[in-house]
């Protein structure tokens, strides 16, 4: 899907003001582009009957072009006519678009000149209709060629000043449907023309809003009309306009929207709104969170700031999907300061110039560093002495891990690494310790879900013997849109032409969106006790199949792009277990936030990580093994 734009407009509509002879003209020709058919046809009869009339002018002169032609010769221009529209239809020629019309379309246009003007001819000579001059049968074929291809020429010309005028660039005009007919649309219609929009109707569930204009835009009917080809017309996308509406209301939207086959946009959410991330007409791509079959869990954010305010916090990882949200969710609530502690220097660097232009009064320091190195570990807490760590530092894509040489790799990354930035967190004093942790810690059958279980033993072991520390896990399933999901690479595959690659048709997901799980992680930092795993009950499943689906249909390409099961990468689940589950867990003060303790360990945690830290260049059956030891629910995947 294309992301809308900004273009350059030189003299556009006014913000709020009327739109310009040029977006009327263009209205007019969108309402009558669903008869483009036979208006074409129309338009084609009468240049060949005034050809017919131009090649008697030019044979007989001006004195004699009306009083020496027969009397019957009304009928033979009908007929003459008649037979070039039946060669036009032959050929396809009023399904052709004229604003594309190039040499192709005039190749075909001569082929149905030349064998109507050749039938005609027959016709009348066979007919005995001798009156007729011959130099006009001869001369009409060619005389209506010119004047066809000029007709669509000049339409063309035309269409690109008015695309200029409106848009600002060569890009094609977009004409728009706006579902919505509220206040959001309102403001969505002040500015959408200074981007080279054109917006032929509104949609509104509001019976009282049927019928009125809008900016001078009508409200041609509810919502579910967008689904009549009628009403949308010559419409190129469709925009959903319901920033306030709950998630249930703008799904049914979005799948009416989908429904259609054009691109489908949307106007920033409410939250954007806002706090001013975004304005009315910014038009978006459907994001991920717009995709996800509940409400967003709102967690309560009484007490983060008493935690955060005023304190240092280190983000390991803090460049990462989850990691750079962290940071974005920490700076609202005023810290002295957040250490990123990030081992990709791009990443780093990003992040740093985000959160420097976003929140100018946080001081922040840039650490290039690998958890996986406990002297500089040490060396930062020691520094900045942090009063909060978030260790979302880890290695997560699960078929990566499971491939040859690299299960060492994840074992001193994911666990080696969380003891030691708990160790340093712990010596230097810090007061809360949160690990991001992930549902494929649950019965793991791959490497990357066996390290993460192992780190939460580590969670646990380090809960027993630093008391001064609250160390606690985050458990959460799929992130819609962070790195490695599968969004990210369905839109890519979508804008190759496809196809979308789904491991299996019946591969089902927990998902939350990043900023859900970042609010996640911020509230075990205030409610958690140590030793204690917080998860959240992300309500039903998603069909992996089914979210491929949803993309392709709002990017307008139904047709285009199809789905190929791939089948189960190694270590991958088709089914991954619940993440809360009453029986075992209990409730607290935050809807759909429970707490478990973390489970009795089954091995010894210190003896993996000490043959971790000695390991070098260990085969991918003793890091499994030794996984298997400690971990006892860890089943590798045949």
């Amino acid at each position: 899907m294309t992301p809308p734009d900004h273009p350059r407009t030189p003299r556009p509509a006014a913000a709020g003001g009327p739109p310009t002879i040029w977006h009327r003209l263009d209205l007019v020709l969108a309402r009558i582009r669903p008869h483009r058919e036979p208006l074409s046809l129309l338009a084609d009869a009468l240049v060949i009957a005034f050809c017919w009339n131009v090649t008697y002018l030019f044979r007989l002169g001006f004195e004699r072009w009306i009083e020496a032609r027969p009397s019957y010769d009304p009928w033979v221009m009908l007929g003459v006519v008649g037979a070039y529209l039946a060669a036009f239809a032959a050929l396809r020629v009023p399904q052709a678009m004229w604003r594309f019309s190039g040499f192709g379309e005039v190749k075909r246009l001569t082929l149905a000149c030349v064998l109507a003007g050749s039938v005609s001819a027959a016709v009348v000579m066979g007919l005995g209709l001798v009156k007729v001059p011959r130099a006009v049968l001869a001369l009409h074929p060619f005389v209506a060629l010119m004047g066809v291809c000029v007709v669509r020429v000049a339409y063309r010309m035309l269409y690109e000043h008015a695309r200029q005028r409106i848009t600002g660039s060569e890009r094609e005009i977009r004409r728009a449907v706006v579902m919505g007919a509220g206040a959001a649309a309102r403001l969505l219609l002040a500015g959408i023309h200074e981007q080279g929009w054109i917006v032929l109707g509104l949609l509104d569930d509001d019976p009282a809003k049927h019928g009125a204009r809008i900016a001078g835009v009508p409200v041609l009917g509810p919502l579910d009309a967008i689904t009549d080809k009628a009403v949308r017309g010559a419409a190129t996308h469709v925009v959903v306009a319901l920033p306030s509406a709950t998630r249930a209301q703008r799904r049914r939207a979005l799948d009416l929207a989908a429904a259609t086959g054009l691109p489908v946009v949307t106007v920033p959410g409410v939250d954007e709104l806002r706090t001013g991330q975004s304005r009315i007409e910014r038009l978006r791509e459907i994001e991920p969170e717009d995709l996800l079959g509940r409400e967003p869990v709102r967690l309560d954010d009484s007490g983060v700031a008493a935690v955060i305010a005023g304190r240092t916090v280190l983000i390991t990882g803090a460049g990462g999907s989850i990691g750079s949200e962290l940071c974005r969710q920490v700076a609202r609530f005023a810290p002295a300061r957040i250490v990123l502690y990030e081992l990709s220097e791009f990443n780093l660097y990003t992040i740093e110039q985000e959160l420097s232009l976003a929140f100018p009064n946080v001081a922040l320091v840039r650490l290039i560093g690998d958890v996986k190195d406990l002297a500089h570990l040490r060396a930062a807490c020691a520094a900045w002495r942090p009063d909060i760590v978030f260790h979302a530092a880890a290695f997560k894509h699960v078929p990566l891990m499971e491939e040859e040489h690299n299960a060492l790799a994840a074992l001193r990354n994911n666990t080696l690494g969380t003891y030691h930035a708990a160790l340093a967190a712990a010596e230097a004093g810090c007061g809360r310790f949160v690990l991001i942790s992930t549902d494929k810690a649950v019965n793991p059958t791959n490497v990357m879900g066996a390290t993460k279980r192992a780190a939460e033993m580590v969670v646990s072991m380090m809960a027993a013997r630093h008391p001064g520390t609250r160390f606690m896990a985050v458990r959460f399933g799929n992130v819609l849109g962070s790195s490695g999901s599968v969004i990210p690479k369905f839109k890519e595959q979508i804008a190759r032409g496809g196809p979308v690659t789904v491991t299996h048709p019946d591969i089902i997901r927990y998902f939350m969106t990043i900023p859900e799980a970042a609010r996640l992680v911020l509230q075990a930092a205030a409610v958690g006790e140590s030793g204690q795993v917080l998860v959240l009950d992300m309500g039903e499943p998603v069909k992996i199949v089914d979210l491929a689906r949803d993309l392709i249909r709002l990017a307008g390409q139904t047709q285009d792009i199809r789905i190929e099961f791939t089948g189960l990468r190694p270590g991958e689940k088709l089914y991954e277990e619940l993440l809360a589950d009453a029986d075992d867990t209990l409730p607290t003060a935050v809807p759909r936030l429970r707490i478990a303790r973390l489970a009795a360990e089954s091995g010894e945690i210190g003896a993996l990580l000490h043959w971790a830290a000695a390991a070098q260049g260990a085969r991918d059956i003793d890091v499994r093994e030794m996984l298997r030891q400690v971990v006892a629910e860890y089943r590798p995947a045949a």
